[in-house]
């Protein structure tokens, strides 16, 4: 999707504070809608915040505004309109599938799955027709009609097969072309500007991002597909047949107490009552479907989140010996699973009493309504035959929802769970155009600086200072070393400066020519080879084996060379120190011209930490280097050094040293420090 950009109209209604956290989001009502500026229009289009991407595509609007709900309302009432309103948000992002930035093929795999559910109904009433013909021939004993209607027959059969055949296949297509788009929506707004990331700094509901939208999303658009589908198709046959019956079954004359009573369309009244009866005990009996196949799916989703921690982390685990206590993490997780499954089975149970005994007793009912009629003349077996054909036609298009309520139940809940995670990704999206809490801008350095601070001052979502006014310039080729205690904000500032962190205030400036460069504490290794590894984030193709070799070298991982095509498990098998040297061998093959090391050596012993800075300065002699880091032996390789003390009100910068002399002004806090020297010296 690409870097987004919103252009909101304005908003006649409350707009929260603190929109930019999910939390507050999520337990919003969904009663605000943006209005048109325009006063001749407010009062009759609300219209959502356009948004318009870079390449100048059309990208899915966001939410419309939410205020915090009414204070008079109860617990239970405030957390329904929360339900209720995220249903709405994801239809606001679902339904653009049919839209102008939707699916090319959307509209005409739509109509023809239309015409084919009616086409269906069609050859399903030229049977209904078929039923009553062979019946009556086989009570007259024509034989001549029989084998003609039987040759009939298997064209009506194959016709159907084949509608029946098509049917699925248009389905399909919708359910698989939806789930591609909306997916594609969704990861791209999950993977921009580092969201994936974000969410888990934040709260709100969206834990098991990657589930919700691998299998809650598949969930969430299989479902309406066969719900409009299914629908349809009872629809359409329910009007269809009731007039068969209404046509066939005419009158039933019943005699009580000496006088005769006329019931017309007694079929169709049959049908009917038959129907809300069945219907309204499934209501009855599932009403409480909905949660618990919430409760379920969060519990399989926590299931799988324990169980991926385990692997993830399996070698602190084993070495720690911790595979009792993780086994009881385990245990009670997958209790709570098999409680949930035990909760959902009663449900079933007692879903499928009604729904069996219904299936069971739909199809003799209109036999023993007809009985009397075919008795004394006045119907014959054909027409009993197809009177019991509709009528099973018209309950079981009736009894559709009793069949399906299940399925409707799991689908609101994944919806819910996936729309959620819409929810935390529209506060992150908000804090990005800087509404709620301040927004750190970006921008670019004046002059030669490669990286500015500008006022800087980082907080977390909610407000809370972090890091206070930052003042910083750094000059093209400086290596600056930024120290302090745990817990001081060091590496909350680096996430501010690589523009993972929104929250704060101030800005950032980038020299505009320049590539910045960020070795974590703890490198990511993706999977396949290892000379993918080597190269990532940049294509394995982009660098030849003898240029990943010469840099495995420099860094110290030479008993690697032989395996660089090798595909293996390399983020299990490599130590922590090894991945950090792969972690500088990147930075080789990459050579950027600013370089964010935040604890990049935490694993190597002082002697290799030595020999990756001594590399680092003598390959990229003219990088410009910012470093976090507890050790003191790293100030060797830096020219600059600055302090970060915790404070009242967000850690503060305290001291700003020249590590190595060097000649020209100091462009670092300077005046800044030197006035409140003064002013301490003063009072």
């Amino acid at each position: 999707m690409g870097k987004a950009e919103a252009k909101s109209k304005s908003s006649d209604g409350p707009s929260s504070a603190r929109t930019a956290s999910p939390r507050k989001a999520s337990a919003k009502a969904a009663d605000q809608e943006r209005k048109d500026p325009a006063p001749s229009e407010a009062d009759e289009k609300s219209e959502f915040v356009e948004v318009i991407a870079e390449g100048g595509d059309h990208v899915e609007p966001p939410p419309p505004e939410i205020v915090e709900p009414d204070p008079e309302l109860s617990a239970e009432e405030a957390e329904q309109a929360r339900k209720d309103y995220l249903l709405t948000r994801f239809w606001i992002s679902a339904r653009g599938y049919w839209g102008r930035s939707g699916d090319r093929l959307a509209w005409l795999f739509t109509i023809g799955l239309l015409l084919l559910i009616v086409t269906n109904v069609a050859v399903q009433y030229g049977i209904n027709v078929w039923n009553r013909a062979i019946f009556d021939a086989i009570e007259k004993r024509d034989a001549a009609s029989v084998f003609h209607l039987t040759a009939i027959f298997f064209p009506l059969a194959i016709g159907s097969v084949l509608l029946g055949v098509a049917q699925v296949f248009g389905r399909m297509g919708i359910q698989r072309r939806w789930r591609a788009w909306l997916t594609n929506a969704v990861v791209s707004r999950w993977l921009t500007n580092g969201r994936y990331y974000q969410l888990n700094l934040v709260d709100g509901d969206h834990k098991n991002p990657e589930y919700r939208i691998a299998e809650d999303l598949r969930i969430a658009t299989d479902s309406p597909v066969d719900f409009i589908a299914g629908v349809t198709s009872a629809l359409l046959s329910a009007v269809t047949f009731i007039v068969v019956l209404w046509t066939i079954g005419g009158a039933l004359t019943v005699t009580l107490g000496g006088s005769s009573i006329s019931i017309p369309g007694f079929l169709v009244i049959a049908a009917i009552i038959y129907a809300a009866i069945a219907s309204g005990s499934i209501a009855a009996i599932g009403r409480s479907f909905v949660q618990i196949s919430e409760d379920k799916n969060q519990a399989e989703a926590e299931f799988r989140y324990i169980l991926t921690r385990v692997r993830e982390n399996g070698e602190s685990i084993a070495l720690l010996g911790g595979e009792t206590e993780e086994r009881d993490g385990i245990d009670k997780t997958f209790s709570n699973v098999l409680r949930q499954w035990a909760r959902l089975a009663g449900q079933h149970m007692r879903t499928t009493l009604v729904s069996q005994g219904s299936n069971l007793i739909a199809p003799v009912v209109p036999l023993l309504l007809c009985a009397p009629k075919f008795l004394d003349g006045s119907m014959s077996l054909g027409q009993v035959m197809q009177a019991a054909s509709a009528f099973t036609i018209v309950q079981t298009a009736f009894g559709w929802l009793v069949d399906n309520y299940p399925r409707l139940a799991d689908w609101n809940a994944c919806a819910r769970r996936i729309a959620s995670l819409m929810l935390s990704l529209d506060g992150l999206e908000r804090a990005e155009t800087g509404d709620g809490f301040g927004r750190i801008e970006r921008g670019e350095t004046e002059g030669e600086a490669m990286l500015s601070l500008n006022d800087l001052s980082v907080t977390l979502d909610d407000g809370t200072a972090v890091v206070g006014e930052t003042e910083v310039v750094i000059e093209p080729g400086e290596r600056l070393l930024v120290a302090g205690e745990s817990g001081t904000g060091k590496s909350t500032l680096v996430r501010a400066i690589a523009g993972l962190w929104p929250w704060g205030g101030g800005s950032v400036g980038l020299h505009a020519d320049r590539r910045l460069f960020m070795l974590p504490q703890k490198p990511y290794v993706p999977s396949g080879t290892l000379r993918r590894a080597v190269a990532y984030p940049g294509a394995a193709e982009d660098w030849s084996v003898d240029e990943i070799s010469r840099a495995l070298h420099k860094v110290g991982l030479d008993h690697l060379k032989d395996k660089i095509e090798e595909d293996a498990p390399w983020d299990q098998t490599l130590s922590g120190g090894e991945k950090q040297r792969l972690a500088f061998a990147r930075l080789l093959l990459h050579a950027p011209d600013i370089v964010v090391l935040d604890e990049a050596t935490s694993a190597l012993d002082e002697k290799s930490q030595d020999k990756m800075m001594e590399m680092v300065t003598t390959e990229l002699p003219k990088a410009t280097i910012v470093s976090v880091a507890h050790r003191v032996e790293l100030e060797a390789f830096h020219s600059r050094k600055i302090v970060l003390e915790r404070r009242k009100g967000g850690a503060k910068l305290v001291s700003d040293v020249d590590l190595i002399p060097r000649k020209g002004k100091r462009r670092l806090l300077g005046r800044f420090l030197r006035q409140r020297q003064a002013a301490g010296k003063a009072a």
